[in-house]
Parts: C-alpha cells; sequence; structure tokens
C-alpha cells in the first residue's frame, strides 16, 4: 500500500502542511525549496492524488490533504515507536536532546560530561531549537528530553523537572542613556525601541512581555524580532534598541551590553526539564534528570 514513499516525504508533508508555507516550511527542515517541491510532487505522485492546491504565492491542501494529514502524523509516530522499540534491546542507546542554547549554558555541558562518563554506552544526539520547536518535537516524541523555559500553560502529555528559577532584566548598550541608572521603570523601557524573540517560535516569551507591559499600563513599541540569540545580541550592540530577557539567557551577553535591574520585573521564570508523562519511568531520562540536577 505505502509502495515507495518514504517517510521523509511524510515528515516534509507534515511539516508544510503545520506552517502553510513552502518557503517557511523549507528552512525549518534545511531544504531548498524546489527540492521541498520535488519531494511533495514525488508524494503525491506515489499516492495518485493531489495534496496541495497550488497558487503563485501560496497553497491549501485538498480534501485527500486534509484526510491524508493525520494520517501521516501516524505513520510517523508508529514509525518512532517502532524505532523506540528497537533502541530498548540495542546495546547502543540513544537519548535525543533539545535545548535552548541560552538556557543551558554551562548546565547542559556538565550534565552530558558526567552523564557519558556513566553511560558510554548511549549516543547522545543534541538538538537546538526555539520554544516552541521543543514542545512540539519532545511532544510528539522525536526528542526524549528539552530543556527551556517552562510554559506557564501546561501541555497535558508533558511534564516537567524545575531546575532554576531565573529574574528579569533590561540589556541594553553599554553607551545607551539608561545603562547609567541604576534601576528602570516599566514606563522608561515602554519609551524605547523594544527588540524582542519573535512571536512564531516563542509565544511564551511574547506573552510574559507583553502581559508585564500591560500589567503597569503600558504599551511597548516593537522595532525587531529575532528568532536567535545571536540576532538579537547584534541588534541590541548595534544600538537599535533595548530587550528584556532573563538572566539566564543575559550572562552570555558581551561587555560591550549592560544590565540593568527593573524596579517593577516580570515574574520569575523557571528553567526545566521536560520529557512525556509516559516516559518518565524511562532509566536514561531518569539518569540525564539527575545529572542535571547535579549541574546545577
Amino acid at each position: 500500500m505505502l509502495g515507495k514513499m518514504e517517510l521523509r516525504q511524510l515528515r516534509y508533508f507534515v511539516v508544510v502542511a503545520e506552517e502553510k508555507n513552502i518557503t517557511r516550511a523549507a528552512e525549518k527542515i534545511f531544504l531548498s525549496q524546489p527540492a521541498l517541491s520535488r519531494q511533495i510532487k514525488a508524494l503525491e505522485d506515489e499516492i495518485g492524488q493531489l495534496l496541495l492546491e497550488r497558487s503563485a504565492h501560496s497553497f491549501r491542501l485538498t480534501p485527500v490533504g486534509e484526510t491524508f494529514l493525520p494520517q501521516a502524523r501516524e505513520l510517523l509516530q508508529q514509525a518512532e515507536r517502532v524505532s523506540r522499540s528497537v533502541r530498548v534491546v540495542n546495546p547502543r542507546a540513544r537519548l535525543r536532546i533539545g535545548y535552548a542554547p541560552s538556557m543551558a549554558e554551562n548546565l547542559l555541558p556538565k550534565a552530558l560530561k558526567s552523564f557519558m562518563a556513566a553511560h558510554p554506552r548511549f549516543c547522545v544526539e543534541l538538538c537546538d531549537l526555539c520554544s516552541s520547536e521543543l514542545l512540539k518535537r519532545v511532544e510528539s516524541e522525536e526528542l526524549d528530553l528539552v530543556l527551556t523555559v517552562q510554559p506557564e500553560r501546561g501541555i497535558k502529555t508533558l511534564m516537567w523537572t524545575p531546575l532554576i528559577h531565573s529574574s528579569w532584566h533590561l540589556v541594553v548598550n553599554r553607551e545607551h542613556p539608561l545603562a547609567v541608572q541604576s534601576k528602570v521603570s516599566p514606563e522608561e523601557v515602554a519609551r524605547e525601541p523594544l527588540l524582542a524573540f519573535n512571536r512564531r517560535d516563542y509565544p511564551e516569551y511574547w506573552e510574559m512581555i507583553a502581559g508585564w507591559l500591560r500589567k503597569h499600563r503600558q504599551k511597548g513599541r516593537l522595532a525587531g524580532e529575532y528568532d536567535r540569540l545571536s540576532s538579537l545580541t547584534a541588534a541590541i550592540v548595534a544600538g537599535m534598541g533595548v530587550a528584556v530577557i532573563l538572566s539566564r539567557v543575559a550572562r552570555v551577553f558581551p561587555k560591550s551590553i549592560v544590565l540593568k535591574e527593573l524596579s517593577a520585573e516580570p515574574k520569575p521564570q523557571t528553567i526545566a526539564v521536560g520529557y512525556r508523562k509516559d516516559r518518565a519511568q524511562e532509566k536514561s531520562i531518569v539518569r540525564f534528570i539527575k545529572e542535571l540536577k547535579r549541574a546545577v
């Protein structure tokens, strides 16, 4: 029934359907747009049905595509379950860890070093992703563990082990007028061009900052959105604006950036390790969380 259909083609189709944009999907899976289009076309040829109705700048799922999408997801989940069951008896076990680089600084390397020393048979795979993608992949079992900020709203299938509580700071260029102040108020922050992580990839961050400003009856002036800490850092160094960042993240900034206390800071955030509830007793997960706690 599946013929020559490949799992990677199913993955590509699911990403395209979820992103609702070929260009964004191609960027997400590090594939060129023409190559991605060819893979989707090959999948359609194998099935013998159109999955996408294309126009010059957009597409939509056909009725067949709408029906096929949940089936594709189920096939991918079945494949992962089979792979995981095989890994149980494989002497070279695998542990897939997703992380937000700024949150994992110092913590992850220490935990990895001690974990591998104690369990050399494991093959550890690391994946650097945005917060929304981390949650999606650990929920779908593409990752075993994720190290990131614990979401305010819980996901039913996931559970979290808290590691570190982090407060917030305003970060500015060393030459910025606010750099000489001892503390900065929400009103002063609202008057400055605000730089932030992008809304699509970091929804929890956006909700926190926007809610904090609303609480103080302020509305920030958004001057730029960034998908990586390195891009945000470059914009701050260039004097393009200011940013409200977790203190844990701010530790990695260069000396040309100054951290300022907020007179009324947002609610502290918890950096935690997340995993599926139905996998909480797996030895590899329990052991690695133990090493993370030691690293803290």
